[in-house]
Order: structure tokens, then C-alpha cells, then sequence
């Protein structure tokens, strides 16, 4: 069972606003007999509108919200006047946040604080009477009424964002690594997918710049056909920047590991391999140098390695420093 206070997967019914309808209103005023057509138009109808909040980091207030409608624009009334619109609604979310509708087209997705995506448009407010006199038709009695609102199923989904992903099999050692170099403080235990909603943690740098790294749920053989935990938090590794690998020392067979996990990923996105790769050997404090030196010999020749030891603070400085060179690298 997911951890109650983390949300990433809201559907919310979502209706916009009718559009007001326009006035068929004639001039009536004393001493002006035919005063001709003054109905105003109708007010739009109230949109539904996504926007970005960086101090929300889960879907969770939004859980019990299942229907949202907004407001429909006022009717157009005498001497021209224009109806008010309706009043939009405001779903705040967390920096991150993709919408779909039920086909699951895309809707928009909100990147930085402060963003705004309309998710469904409110009805346009029809035309008063006055747009409709001519030299023929001096007194029309009719007006349009209001377009009607969208309403559909919205689907929100939440994908983590963050410069460095870490990718491993449960206990290779992601939180214990997280907790050491941030301020994060991850679930750490000796079972299995000890942690259960992704956690964020700033790394600082050197000359007081920094990175954000990401601890999502450990992969283990399957996952990208829903064993485990599935793809519910492979799709957060989608909005990392580069993924940072992490192979315990104590693994079997390092080249094997490090293949499970690289085809995992394929088989979720393809797209996910062009991203910049690490690979950092945890818990390498049990490591001689000379143990390091054939474990070298067995892995990936392709991207950059380290051997690093959290518990021991081995390896971290140059371990930041290589994340660093790949995050502000040119593609």
C-alpha cells in the first residue's frame, strides 16, 4: 500500500462555463419614440485552468475534489452593456504535473511555478440585438444565446522532476545516499522498497550552486510490466535529467545488474536511454583497491563509473562532481 500522503494520479470531472446570452433589449427612453437596439452581449462562461505551485509537491489536495464547475457568464443587458464573465476555477498543482484527457491526448503539462494551462475554455457569450440592425432590419428582436462549455474527464498525473534520477534495485543503497548528500530525509531500512513515494533532496555544489536528485522506488525485473511497483514510479524517471545507476558491492554480478536495469527502462520508454548515464558501485567501503580495479574491468565502457561508500563518505565529492559535469553538459 502507497504511503497515504503521496498522490500522483488524480481524475477530477471538469466543466466549463456556459457563455451568457446576449440581449435582444430595445432603447426605451421618454421624448425618443424608436430608439432602435441596445442589448449588450452575453458574459464568457468561467474556464478551468491548471496552474503551477511550487510549494505543492503532491497531488493529495486534490484527492476528494471529483467534480469541478465553473461559472456560467452573465446575460447582456440594456444600453450595450456587456454581461460579466464567469468566474474561472484554479486546480493547483505541483511543478511537474502533466494533463490528459480520458484518451489520454495530451492536455498541458505545468514546468515552473506560477504557469497557467487552460484546461477547458469557457462558452463564448452571444451577441446582443445591436450587432444585428441594418438599413433593412432596424429593430431585430432577436439576440444569439450563449455557446455552451467543455466538460470531460480530466486526468492529472504528477512526474517528478528533478536533475538526478537514481536507479537501482531496492536496498542498493538510494536513500541511504540521498540522506547523506541533501537535507532529504528518506525511510531507510533492510527490506525491501523501504521507500514508497519518490523523495526529493537539494545536493549542494561547490560555489553555493546545486542540483536536485531524485530517490524513486527501487525497479526490480518486471517492472515495466507492472511487477512490484510498477510503472507508477518508472514514469517519474522520465523528467530526470540523468539517471545515476547505483550497483551495491555485495551484487552478484555487476554487468547483469546493471543490464536488468537498463532493459527495464527500455521496455518503459526507449527515450529514457538517450538521457546522460553514472553508475556508482554502493557501499564500496568492503572494496580493496585491487577489488575495485576487476570490477572496473566488468563494467559498461560507455559511461562514466565511481565507487562510492555513503555510510563512509567515500567517493561523494567526486561523485558530484561528475553528476554536475553531466547535468550542464551540450546536447
Amino acid at each position: 500500500m502507497l504511503h497515504s500522503n503521496f498522490v500522483d494520479y488524480i481524475k477530477i470531472y471538469c466543466k466549463s462555463g456556459n457563455g451568457g446570452a446576449g440581449s435582444a433589449h430595445l432603447h426605451r427612453e421618454k421624448f425618443i419614440e424608436k430608439g432602435g437596439p441596445d442589448g449588450g452581449d452575453g458574459g464568457r462562461g468561467g474556464h478551468i485552468i491548471m496552474k503551477g505551485n511550487n510549494n505543492q509537491w503532491t497531488l493529495l489536495p486534490l484527492r476528494y475534489t471529483r467534480h469541478l464547475k465553473a461559472e456560467n457568464g452573465k446575460n447582456g443587458g440594456s444600453s450595450r452593456s456587456t454581461g460579466a464573465d464567469g468566474n474561472d476555477i484554479y486546480i493547483e498543482v505541483p511543478i511537474g504535473t502533466i494533463a490528459k484527457d480520458e484518451q489520454g491526448n495530451f492536455l498541458g503539462e505545468i514546468t515552473e511555478n506560477g504557469q497557467e494551462v487552460v484546461l477547458l475554455r469557457g462558452g463564448k457569450g452571444g451577441l446582443g440585438n445591436w450587432h444585428f440592425r441594418s438599413a433593412t432590419r432596424q429593430t431585430p428582436r432577436y439576440a444569439q444565446p450563449g455557446l455552451p462549455g467543455e466538460e470531460m474527464p480530466v486526468l492529472l498525473e504528477l512526474k517528478i522532476l528533478a536533475d538526478v534520477g537514481l536507479v537501482g534495485f531496492p536496498n542498493a543503497g538510494k536513500s541511504t545516499l540521498l540522506s547523506v548528500v541533501s537535507a532529504a530525509k528518506p525511510k531507510i531500512a533492510d527490506y525491501a522498497f523501504t521507500t514508497l513515494t519518490p523523495n526529493l533532496g537539494i545536493v549542494e555544489y561547490r560555489n553555493h550552486q546545486s542540483f536536485v536528485m531524485a530517490d524513486i522506488p527501487g525497479i526490480i525485473e518486471g517492472a515495466a510490466e507492472g511487477k512490484g511497483l510498477g510503472h507508477r514510479f518508472l514514469r517519474h524517471i522520465e523528467r530526470n535529467s540523468v539517471l545515476l545507476f547505483l550497483i551495491p558491492a555485495d551484487a552478484k554480478d555487476y554487468a547483469k545488474e546493471y543490464d536488468i536495469l537498463l532493459n527495464e527502462l527500455k521496455k518503459f520508454n526507449p527515450e529514457l536511454l538517450d538521457k546522460e548515464r553514472v553508475l556508482a558501485i554502493s557501499k564500496s567501503d568492503m572494496l580493496d583497491d585491487e577489488l575495485k580495479k576487476e570490477i572496473s574491468k566488468l563494467l559498461p565502457k560507455d559511461i562514466p563509473h565511481l565507487f562510492i561508500s555513503s555510510v563512509a563518505q567515500q567517493g561523494l565529492q567526486e561523485l558530484k562532481d561528475v553528476l554536475w559535469k553531466e547535468i550542464n553538459k551540450e546536447n
